[in-house]
């Protein structure tokens, strides 16, 4: 049993006690500080341990692909040819010209003499509206036209013989001066009669619509018997010119002294239409003309290329890539894209010589298609093309196929 003083409460022996009576400390505590001295040390080893554990996989790594054997590979050679300068940008098709043609004459349509979608040609006719009213009105004006006429000529005629009589002194000097004014009178008349007429034969005009371009007609938006009036807001039909066709692309300020360095400051630079995805080349233009200011707000510049399409791939309003060919530069040492490695700011590749992959610094220029101006490398060259991920600076290589060299077709831009 434990001593125990009269208040019930626990009294440690006397050896536990100091001199002042005070408890002494125990070991317990003495162990706490065991403890995290060596969970430091212990912290300390796996952090010294961990390098040198990766750099021992690394060291095994390479000894297990170095027994393994030779890395198979595909290569592909250097060679010298001609590249094109690019610039992507996104364009859309523009028509040259499209009409809304509305009436310029109040009638009832009494007939439609297009297919929707058909392809008319200039003067070809459209759309046809009851000229009878006008017609009744230009044999009208022709009647008054012919009764003044006469009147002048008869006019004329009274002139004339108050002419002679006048130089006979048959008559006063002022009946003869009337008789001039009259004739004055009878040629204004008439040129009145004239205009009128005009007038109404171009009403009668009116109403026989024809196509004023030649292009694809769209839509039919009204139908026979429908009521239309002169210079109204609705249109009758909608004919686009699409053959030649344009298209509206833009360009970057920052690219504009390169293009504008160019002979006839670009005009004429060939302009290639992509689909959507760049996969498939639609058509090429030259461009004809930019824009007279660069838009602030993106800070690009327009430019218009003409197209042929004869063959109607490109229409109006649609959304293609473009790519602007700025110039060729010639005799450049190309390689393909994908033999080029990167590795942060470092650009590689890995030449074959004597059966083995040896790393040689590039530095990589334009690319186009696939292929890329390096320098660095010789025509002639052989280097790798796949199986990047096994290799090492001085590894054997075993080639398993080699990619043929391509034959540059690039456009002939300056």
């Amino acid at each position: 049993m434990q001593d125990q003083n009269v208040s019930g409460h626990y009294t440690p022996p006397d050896h536990q006690l100091t001199a002042t009576g005070e408890p002494a400390p125990t070991k317990r505590k003495r162990k706490y500080w065991i403890w995290g001295l060596i969970a430091i040390v212990v912290a300390l080893i796996f952090y010294w341990a961990c390098p040198r554990k990766q750099s021992s996989q690394n060291q095994s790594m390479v000894m297990r692909r170095s027994l393994a054997g030779p890395v198979t590979i595909t290569t592909a050679a250097a060679e010298k040819g001609d590249i094109g300068v690019y610039l992507n940008a996104i364009g859309t098709v523009t028509a040259l010209y499209t009409d809304s043609i509305t009436a310029q004459a109040t009638g009832v349509i009494t007939g439609i003499y297009y297919k929707e979608g058909q392809f008319v040609r200039k003067g070809d006719m459209l759309i046809q509206l009851d000229a009878r009213p006008y017609e009744a009105q230009v044999t009208e004006a022709e009647g008054v036209l012919e009764r003044d006429q006469n009147l002048l000529a008869q006019a004329q005629m009274d002139l004339e013989r108050y002419k002679q009589a006048w130089s006979r002194n048959a008559i006063p000097r002022q009946t003869y001066e009337d008789q001039e004014k009259i004739v004055k009178q009878d040629e204004g008349s008439v040129k009145n009669d004239q205009g009128t007429l005009r007038y109404y034969q171009l009403q009668a005009a009116y109403c026989h619509i024809t196509s004023p371009i030649t292009g694809r007609v769209g839509l039919r938006l009204v139908d026979p018997g429908n009521l239309v009036t002169a210079n109204a807001t609705t249109t009758l039909v909608v004919v686009t010119e699409t053959q030649p066709i344009t298209v509206v692309a833009t360009i970057s300020e920052d690219d504009l002294s390169q293009v504008m360095s160019q002979p006839d400051h670009g005009v004429n630079l060939p302009l290639e239409a992509w689909d959507r995805t760049s996969q498939q080349k639609i058509a090429t233009g030259k461009v004809i003309s930019y824009d007279n200011q660069i838009d602030t707000t993106t800070g690009t510049l327009k430019l218009r290329a003409l197209f042929p399409n004869r063959s109607g791939a490109l229409y109006p309003n649609e959304f293609v890539n473009t790519r602007l060919l700025v110039k060729t530069l010639r005799d450049q040492i190309l390689l393909p894209a994908s033999a080029i490695q990167h590795n942060g700011t470092e650009t590689f590749v890995y030449v074959i010589q004597n059966g083995k992959a040896i790393m040689r610094d590039v530095k990589a220029g334009v690319s186009n298609e696939g292929e890329t101006v390096v320098e660095g490398v010789n025509a002639g060259d052989v280097v790798a093309d796949s199986s990047f991920e096994k290799l090492q600076n001085g590894a054997a290589v075993v080639v398993s196929k080699m990619q043929l060299p391509t034959t540059s077709t690039e456009g002939t831009a300056p």
